[in-house]
């Protein structure tokens, strides 16, 4: 009998019948008692009757289930930002608005054990979402690895603060002390012209003073981020480093510091509470123009980003740091104050104001200068390492620092978009 075409032993294929390319595969034969005759292997490897095609029929059709697709991250989306070979770091994406990989649930360990580490330490913090202590311990550890760099360069930014606030004291210092020396027998308008007189040398005075402590604010903070994001990753560092890759960075750091400052004062004016809310929320905006090379509005941006939903948790790290900071410049201070006279007097309620002399400027100077030393660079290490951890904590920071580090981590659960 002839097969028509169509029909279920014919060897023409149906137009309607469904081709290997949408998902089926002819069967292989184990033996020549399934096909009837003694087959000849295709290109496909599959033996064919002699004279004849085998078309997929009821009986001998295997379906296999369609692969998944790999579907691709949408348009214009980069992996989150990691430091490059040259130890500069990039932001999460060329566009700030653009969406990031959530950070992986789960506690470390689950495979492959676990690890206090994360996935390692490389540097002088683990890769890992950090805890309060590990945010100061990082910092200590900073300072105690680097120490001639960090203490050597913070020292010479105080020396400089101190000196010139020694020769603004040194200018106030007859004014201060004419106010000081009046007696019950000073006329009304002696004691006001006497004040004048100081209130308008102490304004002139502190305009260079506030110029300067800026400057050097804002040197000690970009050089001390490149410090840390070089530590971070277990590199080696020196001044001259530092200072080539923070140098293009300080002038948008000026501005920034600037409006970081006036913007927290002119909330600061009104009350207290309205203070804290740019405070926080731009606090992590100078390590993110340092170290991701943004614009100033776009740092400003990402600190609100990384901050969001971590409100008080970055509020009260900043409050701990600020009050160390505070109780380490009290404790230094305190010899020096007493050296200088500060406190004569002080349990005296009948005791006149005390004077002050050029000796107890110069020892006041010299105690606020070592205070500077130490508490400035732990204050801005400790701002580092809380953006970097808000990093590893929101975008998975730390497996892209692993492998920049060269850790070879396990790779990143593939993200369901």
């Amino acid at each position: 009998m002839t097969d028509t075409p169509g029909s279920p032993g014919s060897g023409a294929p149906d137009d309607d019948a469904p081709t290997p390319s949408q998902g089926f595969q002819r069967p292989e034969p184990s033996s020549p008692d399934q096909t009837g005759a003694t087959g000849t292997p295709d290109s496909s490897g599959t033996a064919q009757p002699e004279g004849s095609q085998q078309t997929p029929g009821a009986g001998g059709v295997s379906q296999q289930p369609p692969q998944t697709p790999q579907i691709p991250p949408p348009a214009g989306w980069q992996s989150p930002g990691t430091p490059s070979p040259g130890g500069q770091w990039q932001s999460p994406g060329q566009q700030y608005g653009q969406p990031m990989p959530q950070y992986p649930g789960g506690a470390y360990g689950q495979q492959g054990g676990w690890s206090p580490h994360g996935l390692g330490k490389p540097g002088v913090i683990s890769l890992r979402p950090l805890n309060v202590g590990d945010i100061l311990d990082g910092a200590i550890t900073a300072i105690r690895r680097y120490p001639v760099l960090i203490l050597g360069t913070s020292a010479v930014i105080a020396v400089i603060v101190a000196g010139l606030t020694l020769i603004v004291q040194l200018v106030v210092q007859p004014d201060l002390n004419r106010v000081a020396t009046l007696g019950p027998a000073a006329t009304q308008q002696e004691a006001l012209d006497a004040l004048y007189n100081l209130l308008g040398s102490t304004a002139l005075s502190l305009i260079p003073t506030l110029i300067i402590t800026l400057l050097g604010q804002t040197f000690l903070t970009g050089f001390l981020t490149v410090v840390m994001g070089k530590a971070v990753l277990g590199r080696p560092v020196d001044f001259r480093t530092a200072l080539h890759e923070a140098a293009p960075r300080l002038l948008p750091l000026l501005g920034l510091t600037i409006l970081y400052g006036l913007a927290t004062m002119v909330a600061a004016i009104f009350c207290l509470l309205p203070a804290v809310i740019p405070y926080v929320f731009w606090g992590l905006a100078s390590p993110a123009l340092v170290l991701e090379r943004g614009t100033i509005r776009q740092a400003f941006g990402r600190s609100r980003t990384l901050v969001s939903g971590a409100f008080w948790r970055v509020l009260g790290i900043l409050l701990l740091a600020a009050v160390i900071g505070w109780l380490i410049t009290a404790i230094i201070g305190i010899p020096f104050d007493l050296g200088s006279g500060a406190f004569s007097g002080l349990f005296d309620p009948q005791a006149a104001a005390p004077v002050q002399t050029t000796g107890g400027l110069v020892l006041s100077a010299v105690g606020t200068m070592i205070a500077r030393t130490i508490v400035a660079p732990f204050l801005a290490l400790v701002t580092v390492v809380l953006y970097i951890d808000q990093r590893m904590r929101r975008e998975g920071m730390d497996i892209e620092l692993a492998r920049a580090a060269g850790l070879n981590p396990p790779p990143a659960p593939r993200q369901a978009w």
